[in-house]
């Protein structure tokens, strides 16, 4: 969840009303004042309004929409004597794994001191586990992913028809991900649109993210958050100018930098990202890959391991980078820059995060330079180009494994209702 120690607005949590068991969460976790998107957003949802938010990650936007459901929960209690288990009350669909589990974390964090189950479905991970859980608690939020859902739907182990609030997180991500009717098939089980709440979030809206938006929600309030800039202020940006055989020692000598604690590199492609995490540890660094193609169980020890700080570097994907949310990154690298503009914003937003500065270091080749001033267009302002010094040019002390120009390495191994207030 996201929380700038340097509030950014004058409303705070204790001032919405919230029940005592849920303030006294918020408070431990350390909120006091709302973010713009909360500060927008939670009059309107504790309200028991619709709303379609606009806002980017990184936000607090995730902490909005749970505090509205937990909220609602303690509002309006249903005893467990008139409840069956599969049947939740709240239900966030996000569309990756590593998102699901964060909301899911956030929420568990929120639930402290009232009592609520949260329950997550996603794929890659033990399914006859999620499924003794729906068949056997009680479940309050359920947190998931658009296909496992449906696995489950099917299979009759859940049910949505006494859904009071349906999520939908990264309305857009999900979009272009191709779940959309996946989504369509599970709204169809909901609660029907005039009889639940439903929170819609998105950090871009296109024509068909809002044909969407207005077929699922009723009434619904539009809240846009958008920053004076669009990517973080606390965000050191630089552009080295490079051909590609200067990009690997020109990374491998700033990771060696003291001030480097904790990178992710991204890479356009799986298969140069396995490249180079097997550079990199070639030249001694302490790095990890993630991509969608690594097993989910491996993913999260990864994750930890990186959290923990005995791997230094993580080299990922956009997708997978996106699960990546993690205080104290004190650096990313764009070994090529992004095709899209957008997901420059959500590299570099991986540092910078809760209060702290970040540096961000991107490679613009001959290959990639292109991509440059669309992305200036898009976060409005002009980066910063500069040739490394000397020292990050140094010749790397071990050989370089030498690739055909544009080759590719064979893969390794195996792959009951509330009321709106008036």
């Amino acid at each position: 969840m996201t929380s700038d120690p340097k509030h950014t607005g004058d409303l705070r949590f204790r001032d919405l009303h919230l029940d005592k068991r849920l303030l006294d969460a918020i408070t431990a976790i350390g909120f006091e004042y709302c973010t713009p998107i909360q500060a927008e957003t939670l009059p309107w949802t504790l309200a028991c309004e619709d709303l379609i938010g606009q806002a980017q990650t990184g936000t607090g936007k995730t902490a909005a929409f749970l505090i509205t459901a937990i909220q609602a929960l303690l509002e309006t209690p249903v005893s467990e004597k008139e409840r069956f288990a599969s049947e939740p009350r709240v239900l966030a669909l996000a569309p990756t794994r590593e998102l699901a589990m964060q909301i899911a974390k956030d929420a568990e964090q929120l639930c402290k001191h009232t009592g609520h189950n949260v329950v997550t479905v996603v794929g890659g991970m033990n399914y006859d586990k999620q499924r003794d859980q729906l068949q056997n608690e009680i479940v309050d939020i359920l947190v998931a992913t658009p296909g496992r859902l449906i696995d489950f739907l099917g299979s009759q182990d859940v049910f949505l028809d006494q859904l009071d609030i349906l999520i939908l997180d990264e309305a857009d991500r999900m979009l272009d991900m191709g779940f959309i009717p996946d989504v369509k098939r599970i709204i169809r089980k909901c609660t029907p649109k005039d009889d639940r709440q439903t929170l819609l979030f998105s950090a871009t809206f296109n024509q068909d993210v809002l044909n969407l938006a207005s077929m699922w929600t009723k009434n619904a309030e539009f809240v846009e958050i958008e920053p004076e800039q669009k990517t973080a202020e606390r965000v050191e940006q630089t552009v080295y100018l490079i051909g590609e055989e200067e990009k690997l020692p020109v990374l491998v000598n700033y990771l060696k930098r003291a001030e480097v604690e904790k990178a992710i590199v991204f890479a356009n492609r799986r298969d140069q990202c396995r490249d180079l995490e097997e550079d990199l540890k070639n030249q001694g660094v302490k790095v990890a890959l993630m991509s969608g193609e690594i097993a989910q169980n491996k993913r999260l020890k990864t994750l930890d391991q990186f959290k923990k700080g005995t791997i230094q570097v993580l080299v990922a994907t956009d997708v997978a980078g996106r699960g990546i949310h993690v205080n104290g990154v004190t650096h990313v690298f764009n070994y090529n820059l992004p095709e899209n503009a957008e997901d420059y914003v959500h590299r570099i937003g991986r540092t910078g995060r809760a209060g702290q500065t970040g540096v961000s270091v991107s490679f613009a080749g001959e290959d990639d330079s292109f991509a440059l001033p669309e992305i200036e267009k898009y976060i409005s302002q002009k980066l910063k180009t500069a040739v490394p010094d000397e020292a990050l040019m140094a010749e790397l002390e071990k050989p370089r494994i030498t690739r055909r120009r544009g080759g590719r390495r064979p893969q390794q191994g195996g792959r009951n209702q509330r009321q709106r207030r008036s």
